[in-house]
């Protein structure tokens, strides 16, 4: 069976090798994992890879190459549209190919396949990546798509993060990760033995853009500084805000407290978060918080944005949530934690027992019943495991 997959992610190939953002790659591999052959729809370019990708590794996945197109301006939108000829042919001659379609969104090719998948495959899966109950300023493509996707044109399941009550039969509360069984026995036999430092280091992971408020814990912890609260930073990751964060973090005088990493390979996320006491995600939005989910598996006091998802994630006394973007309540809550660490023992402890029941292996695991039941596949037509796959 040949699954198709469609999405606006950048690939690179380099040296005989796909790659692509990292936490992305990872999942691909999953779909590797349950089809003899994966077609990637997506842009690609043959140059090197940026430091936050890394190799999708697996032998059985080729990409398709579509041109890129996106952006927010006039011109943006018209180079779209006079692209969509050349976007529809594409995608049309590659889904005519395919036994099964698998469409990512939100994203522009991500809409043009929903809308285009239907007509060529009854065997349909849709992932919705971002926020799936909508927040404020998004863009109107963004709200048709899930509306696409909810609607009876859409014969497929689609994994959102974060169903609401009164959502089509359809629609399925599904998670994400990057963690392995394996890792997640070190984040519990770590979170277990763990103590919080008297001088905490508070981590962030993830891409370096606007939306993830990197800048609001960077003001943060200059303001403590000047309390005479001592922390440390680490910031995981990379991307366009890297080079502004890192002038802002020297205006704030606060170059000698904070750690800029760069991009961090999956493998050795475990290691930087053992290095972690504290946690923030205080972003605009998200969808599934992978981040906060590791994070919460080791053991770390995780403070997030009172939003979506996060909101969920650290219910019940499993973390601390604040305003996006808000320095004041975000430098509060990380006092109230470096100042009191052995008060927060047990959110600790709750948190991680919570985020260690979603693996990798899980996840596939999970896929694979979905996809299995909604398309009525008889039982094996699905790869039981990809297992040559697996050792490359």
């Amino acid at each position: 069976m040949r699954l198709l997959i469609v999405s606006h992610v950048v690939h690179y190939r380099h040296q005989g090798q796909v790659h692509a953002y990292s936490p992305y790659a990872k999942e691909i591999e999953i779909w590797a994992d349950l089809f003899p052959e994966v077609v990637i729809a997506a842009p690609c370019h043959d140059e090197e890879p940026p430091q936050d990708a890394c190799p999708i590794a697996r032998p059985n996945i080729r990409v398709a190459p579509q041109r890129e197109v996106g952006g927010n301006g006039f011109r943006d939108k018209a180079g779209i549209v006079a692209a969509l000829p050349a976007l529809i042919a594409g995608l049309s001659g590659e889904m005519r190919k395919a036994d099964a379609i698998h469409v990512r969104c939100p994203g522009n090719l991500g809409l043009l396949g929903a809308m285009l998948a239907p007509l060529f495959s009854r065997r349909l899966i849709a992932k919705y990546a971002g926020q799936w109950n909508g927040f404020p300023g998004e863009e109107w493509t963004v709200r048709l798509q899930r509306s696409i996707l909810r609607s009876r044109w859409w014969r497929g399941p689609v994994t959102v993060y974060g169903k609401r009550p009164g959502e089509p039969d359809h629609v399925v509360n599904f998670f994400s990760t990057m963690f392995t069984s394996e890792q997640l026995s070190r984040a519990s036999n770590h979170a277990s033995a763990n103590r919080l430092n008297s001088r905490p280091t508070i981590a962030f992971s993830g891409r370096l853009t606007k939306p993830k408020n990197v800048d609001v814990l960077l003001r943060a912890i200059a303001t403590l500084k000047t309390e005479g609260v001592l922390v440390n930073g680490l910031i995981m990751g990379d991307g366009p805000e890297r080079d502004s964060l890192r002038t802002l973090a020297g205006q704030l005088g606060i170059t000698g407290e904070v750690e800029f990493t760069g991009a961090v390979p999956p493998e050795s996320i475990p290691d930087f978060l053992e290095r972690s006491d504290i946690f923030v995600l205080a972003s605009n939005s998200e969808g599934w918080p992978k981040s906060i989910a590791e994070a919460m598996a080791f053991g770390l006091v995780c403070i997030g944005s009172d939003l979506g998802l996060i909101r969920t994630f650290l219910a019940d006394g499993r973390g601390l949530t604040v305003p996006p973007a808000d320095v004041a309540a975000l430098t509060d809550a990380i006092r109230k934690v470096a100042t009191s660490p052995e008060q927060y023992a047990a959110m600790r402890q709750g948190a991680a027992v919570w985020a260690q029941r979603y693996s990798l292996e899980g996840l596939r695991e999970a896929l694979r019943a979905v996809i299995t039941e909604s398309w009525k596949l008889p039982k094996g037509r699905l790869l039981a495991c990809n297992e040559a796959s697996q050792t490359q």
